[in-house]
């Protein structure tokens, strides 16, 4: 009974792995199926696709006595329970923890929320933007002169999906050992805070304050994305010290005194920035690549929506599918003894898809 991304995240990678997951809608259907892109303007989001892939959808109504039963019948032989509601609000239909307890001593309740159930800030309205903002990720995103930058896709809501996934799971081992439920407090600000690494002990410890550095990052140069003379881009990165060796052999400055250290390349960041500018701007997309892969250097073209859905190696690993007509991302990780199967894409609503559900 969640919406949106995060918590529904949560729930798609768990039908991709088998979970039998009923999807539980207001009245009108989940706001998710009319948002953002269509395929054609009568049929349902494509989010909605990927996002309710594998699941069953009953539509009830929580407001309502007998859906609230309803649900409370769900909830006495489930595994799980997913909620987004802000931190209060399961306890105001009378579905607080406590009482799905009493029905369902193992049942693990994952509660996914902008700021967590308690702190200052539990009952504020909390999407992907507000953990972003807060969390650090806009302040060191963008260029240095220009504007703090957010992600352009749901990039907490997701992080928050697979992190989910994970705690849920821990949960259930625990319930399976003991018969002992719990609950998951599931916060997108907590999630975002995990994509820092470690920025927070370097403030603690040093004062440290990242600032926007564009596509670099502080700890290696050259790293960014780079301009070919046909015009294409593409991204270079010399984290470990043998490749950047052989990337300053390639520059033709690996005798220049600025660049013989990692802490000398970040001290001249700017200036081994315009070599590595200058070298690939006189060549092809081509001819960059063949002379990065004969020194074995890290890179990657910085590809559209199609370059990717055209990439070999996309394409050979099925890292995106077609389900029901509509392409999609494959299942987060392959298992060599119990692999993926995605069943379906998003189903219609109080639809059967999944098999096996009777009101």
């Amino acid at each position: 009974m969640a919406t949106v991304i995060a918590g529904p995240g949560i729930s798609r990678h768990l039908a991709d792995f088998g979970a039998d997951v009923i999807k539980v809608e207001p009245p009108g259907g989940d706001p998710v199926r009319r948002m953002g892109w269509k395929a054609t303007p009568d049929d349902d989001a494509l989010y909605w696709k990927l996002l309710s892939r594998g699941k069953r959808c009953r539509t009830l109504n929580l407001k309502d006595p007998a859906g609230r039963g309803r649900l409370l019948e769900l909830v006495d032989d489930a595994h799980v329970l997913i909620e987004n509601l802000r931190p209060g609000k399961l306890e105001a239909l009378g579905l607080a923890p406590a009482v799905l307890h009493e029905r369902n001593p193992a049942l693990v309740v994952v509660r996914v929320t902008g700021f967590g159930q308690d702190g200052p800030y539990a009952n504020r309205p909390g999407f992907a933007t507000n953990a972003e903002a807060m969390g650090g990720w806009a302040a060191i995103s963008g260029e240095p002169d220009g504007k703090p930058q957010l992600p352009p896709v749901a990039l907490t809501d997701e992080v928050t999906a697979m992190s989910g996934a994970f705690a849920t799971m821990v949960a259930l081992w625990h319930a399976r050992e003991t018969g002992e439920g719990q609950v998951v407090d599931c916060s997108l600000l907590d999630n975002l805070l995990q994509l820092l690494g470690p920025l927070p002990a370097a403030n603690a410890a040093l004062g440290y304050e990242q600032p926007r550095l564009g596509g670099g990052i502080p700890y290696t140069s050259p790293r960014g994305t780079y301009r070919t003379a046909d015009g294409e881009w593409i991204a270079v990165s010399t984290s470990s010290e043998a490749i950047a060796t052989r990337v300053l052999g390639l520059l033709g400055v690996a005798d220049d005194e600025r660049f013989s250290t990692q802490a000398g390349r970040l001290a001249h960041r700017d200036e081994l920035d315009v070599v590595m500018d200058e070298w690939v701007a006189q060549r092809t997309m081509t001819q960059v690549v063949r002379a990065l892969d004969a020194i074995d250097a890290a890179y990657a073209p910085v590809n559209s929506m199609s370059q990717i859905l055209a990439d070999p190696h996309v394409q050979a690993r099925q890292s995106l599918i077609e389900v029901d007509g509509v392409v999609m991302q494959n299942a987060v990780a392959r298992m060599s003894r119990t692999p993926p199967v995605i069943r379906h894409a998003g189903a219609a609503p109080d639809s059967d898809r999944g098999g096996g559900f009777t009101d």
